[in-house]
């Protein structure tokens, strides 16, 4: 029956206005947590029956337009609408938001970061609730935070650091305690390795005179992502390391997994990793990455991010609640007149049937 097409449109309006709905419903049910980056759907024209295709005009007639019967909607896109939000305050001095573009890495502590496709494997995240837990800096769900960890100047791991961060994307971590009477309590760092760049850690020494993590207060992170505190024994300054963020090449194509986690899928395009602020005179260079190609890990100079960190906050949801309110009016609605479309194709299927009696 010709009529079941209208029927069909009008099923299909009510699918994809329930769809709506439910990303509307998220959006609302989010509108207080943190980091969460609100859905935005849009519609799109079902399929097309075609009777005619249309045809040219020619010396004694004039031509004719396609005549075509569409089936009712479907859902085009639901996108995410990543842009900076407004902060929250939150008082604690290791809590972090973004301001501008970029994720914040994380990951395991024994993800080793030698390829792209090993650098794409990391969880990107904008919530930024960290703490030190074990030595290592977490997220609140207890993912290791990535960065760039003080280096020692010379090979000797147990030398005093410069502020001179490490080139290897790693687990952010502390630096160890000394166990040695001459240097008791003090921070050792992790050395470099001059040949192939990697680091050196010195409780995988078994000359280092090393016992677990240095004892920090006062710990801090700058709007460049440096991470500071105050040894309890010696009461010295120790820069931790530098938080890294990451950038990819389409910021729309992430792929949205369990709760503030983003992964870059094959959408996102390639990872770029660099220090908020640019912080990092010279940028960082990550030298077991190369592009697979055998290209020297030289070039693969990682890019500084324009973002920079707000500490003491973190970013606030972004769910406008006027604009979900006014999108459900809209989407009720449409809702309510695609019913009216299956009831009246209903009744005159009906009308239809009966025609015999």
């Amino acid at each position: 029956m010709a009529l079941t097409g209208a029927m069909s449109a009008g099923i299909s309006g009510l699918k994809a206005h329930m769809d709506a709905l439910n990303v509307v419903g998220n959006n609302v049910a989010n509108v207080n947590t943190q980091g969460y980056k609100p859905g935005r759907v849009t519609f799109m024209e079902s399929i097309y029956s075609t009777q005619s295709a249309g045809s040219a005009g020619t010396a004694t007639v004039g031509g004719t337009n396609p005549r075509q019967t569409g089936y009712g909607v479907g859902i085009g896109t639901i996108d995410l609408d990543m842009s900076s939000q407004s902060l929250d305050s939150t008082g604690r001095g290791m809590d972090c938001a973004i301001q501008g573009d970029g994720f914040f890495l994380v990951g395991d502590k024994t993800h080793d970061i030698d390829s792209m496709d090993a650098l794409k494997g990391l969880t990107l995240t904008r919530v930024g609730n960290f703490e030190f837990r074990d030595g290592y800096l977490t997220d609140g769900q207890g993912n290791v935070v990535y960065g760039f960890i003080t280096r020692s100047n010379g090979d000797d791991p147990g030398t005093t650091p410069g502020d001179k961060p490490s080139t290897d994307l790693v687990p952010i971590r502390l630096p160890m305690k000394s166990t040695d009477p001459n240097s008791k309590g003090d921070a050792v760092y992790v050395g470099v390795d001059n040949q192939t760049g990697a680091n050196v850690y010195p409780d995988n020494d078994p000359a280092a005179t090393v016992d677990g993590f240095v004892d920090l207060e006062n710990i801090s992170i700058d709007k460049n992502g440096k991470i500071t505190g105050t040894n309890k024994d010696t009461g010295d300054p120790v820069v931790v390391g530098y938080i890294a963020l990451g950038s990819v090449e389409n910021l729309n194509g992430v792929l949205h997994t369990e709760g503030p986690y983003y992964t870059a899928g094959d959408a996102a395009g390639d990872i770029r990793v660099g220090t908020p602020g640019n912080s990092v005179t010279g940028g960082l260079r990550n030298d077991k990455i190369t592009d697979g190609n055998g290209v020297d890990p030289d070039s693969m100079l990682t890019e500084g991010s324009g973002a920079t960190l707000m500490t003491g906050f973190l970013e606030a949801s972004g769910t406008d609640l006027a604009t979900e309110f006014a999108n459900m009016i809209i989407y009720q609605r449409g809702y309510q007149a695609n019913t009216r479309i299956v009831t009246v194709t209903d009744t005159m299927l009906e009308e239809l049937v009966n025609m015999k009696r």
